[in-house]
């Protein structure tokens, strides 16, 4: 099989095993544990702070690396999906919610956040979703009112992933009924604020280990030193973020593409039909050629997004076009996958089985395959 495309360097590799050693140390013995309790342990994020997997972007001063280069956050990504550990919440916490605290915290809220945010002791979690609107982000009604030195805070989110175990959760509120979008500000509500309370755990088909609730606000009185950015801005300061979100969920599923054809491949030359290995039929030999052929271009199409990212060149058009091309092929790919096992395909024992039930949210979350087509056809003119 060709190598495949790398965009990494020794220092990234050098990072690979220390993420690889935490895995098979704190991670494997615990993914089955973790999924029957419907989320991880407090105690594997304080580890992986103390291990450097959390808030490589952070400056020093407040406990990061300092290290803006997305390629380690893949890296990281590779290797939580390679042991089955979509429980753990770090790429949310990584890629997709501490970028708001580095870009808009004034000083203060730095000083007051990034250090628990890097150390594990600070689990975040980003509150859009709600019952009524999905991915229309206009359509939010979660209000908060401005009452001088405080906003009052009512509504309900929902999906909200790390949402049982978050200490911080970033909330997409409305501040101006009346000013569309022009009217939504990011508020961070902290654990044991009056009124803020969590709902149920929420039964997933997949992911079981990955806490995701409801969230509630009744009257939550939010200081304004809690507001994150300017007010107003919330949209625009969620245009300026969703890009990378889009692609950390595409790394997410190039990483589980070729796990699944490493486990298809091990099995094709390792399970016997017909006083053969399976491999050597001809229809799966093809099918294996084409997962490699589309497991390789999702890798290149992934690499160059990431080098643009890392050279702020991503914009939000690339980014939608490999989050949906991406997620699309893995949920392909997982199924095509399934059928090769056979039975034992079904069996959740088995990697493929759980691959197949983690796949499914990738086309949903993050904005669903339909709405990144939407923002794409938008670029196109049309």
């Amino acid at each position: 099989m060709p190598e495949r495309p790398s965009i990494y360097d020794q220092e990234h590799e050098d990072f690979r095993r220390t993420a690889r050693a935490f895995m098979e140390k704190e991670v494997v013995p615990h993914v089955e544990e973790w999924e029957k309790a419907g989320q991880v342990s407090r105690e594997v994020w304080l580890k992986a702070g103390e291990t450097g997997l959390l808030g490589f972007d952070v400056d020093e001063e407040y406990g990061g690396a300092g290290i803006k280069d997305f390629r380690y956050n893949c890296v990281l990504t590779e290797e939580i999906t390679k042991v089955g550990g979509g429980g753990l919440g770090f790429p949310v916490h990584n890629d997709v919610i501490l970028p708001y605290f580095t870009s808009l915290s004034n000083d203060e809220q730095k000083q007051r956040w990034l250090p628990g945010l890097t150390s594990g002791e600070l689990i975040s979690a980003i509150a859009m979703t709600e019952p009524g609107a999905g991915s229309d982000l206009q359509g939010i009604r979660t209000s908060a009112v401005d009452k001088g030195d405080h906003y009052v805070l009512n509504g309900s989110k929902t999906f909200i992933s790390n949402g049982i175990m978050s200490d911080v959760v970033v909330v997409v509120a409305r501040t101006d009924p009346d000013a569309g979008h022009q009217g939504i500000s990011l508020l961070v509500v902290e654990r044991g604020m009056d009124g803020f309370e969590r709902g149920r755990n929420l039964e997933k088909v997949g992911l079981k280990a990955q806490d995701t609730a409801e969230l509630f606000f009744d009257n939550v009185e939010v200081p304004k030193a809690n507001l994150l950015g300017e007010e107003g801005q919330g949209f625009i300061h969620l245009m300026q973020n969703l890009p990378q979100e889009r692609v950390s969920i595409a790394a997410i599923a190039v990483a589980a593409v070729e796990h699944v054809l490493d486990l298809c491949l091990d099995y094709a030359r390792t399970r016997e039909a017909f006083g053969k290995p399976i491999g050597r039929f001809q229809h799966n030999r093809f099918l294996l050629a084409e997962m490699a052929t589309e497991a390789h271009i999702a890798r290149v199409f992934l690499n160059d997004c990431v080098a643009k990212l890392n050279a702020g060149q991503v914009d939000t058009a690339l980014a939608s076009m490999a989050k949906w091309w991406t997620t699309e092929l893995q949920t392909k790919l997982v199924d095509r996958g399934v059928q090769l096992f056979g039975g034992y395909g079904y069996m959740t024992e088995y990697p493929i089985a759980k691959a197949f039930m983690d796949s499914r949210i990738q086309t949903i979350y993050g904005g669903t395959t339909e709405i990144q087509k939407e923002i794409i056809g938008r670029s196109l003119g049309l």
